[in-house]
């Protein structure tokens, strides 16, 4: 049994919650942090570029919930809402399958259903009429802008940060965003 364990079970076999121990004694907590710098994030090998990645995924994962409740009140599954969100711009159908990362037949099952509620039309590309370019209708626009706008309301530990914290993180987040 490891040290970490081995005073897990200590502690639980006194009847207490516990404070589990890492090997050589030091704290560690069930929830990932590092006790020695409190709020932060446990070190990965002291890679903060790493730490800053997990950090960005939790927090854009953390949103999931929020896009669903979105896509049940716009009656769209989530392909659809984020095939709307490409379309700011008319597309070629195989260009948007790159977009959602998924196979054209996968495309053609999203915007079949899309262009039964009215919300996209296929149309020729007048360059080359073989290919389909996919046209948000009105009403396409509405919920794309809809959706776009809702998505784009910052989560609340966003706003829950200070000011300077905010702009902080949009200037670090604008220089990684402009890395080739």
């Amino acid at each position: 049994m490891s040290d970490m364990a081995t005073s897990t079970a200590s502690a639980a076999k006194r009847g207490k919650p516990g404070r589990k121990t890492a090997p050589g004694g030091k704290a560690a907590t069930s929830h990932g942090r590092d006790p020695a710098s409190p709020g932060a994030p446990a070190p990965h090998g002291g890679d903060p570029a790493r730490e800053a990645w997990e950090l960005l995924g939790k927090l854009f994962f953390a949103q999931r919930g929020r896009m669903l409740s979105i896509a049940s009140e716009l009656e769209l599954n989530p392909p659809q809402l984020l095939a709307l969100q490409w379309l700011e711009e008319p597309l070629p159908m195989g260009e948007l399958a790159g977009h959602l990362h998924c196979d054209n037949s996968n495309v053609t099952g999203i915007v079949d259903r899309l262009e039964k509620r009215g919300l996209v039309e296929r149309r020729p590309d007048e360059r080359d009429r073989r290919v389909k370019l996919l046209v948000l209708t009105e009403e396409g626009q509405r919920m794309r802008e809809l959706f776009v706008g809702r998505m784009h309301e910052p989560a609340p530990a966003i706003t829950a940060l200070s000011r300077a914290d905010q702009r902080a993180l949009r200037d670090i987040l604008s220089r990684a965003v402009e890395q080739p």
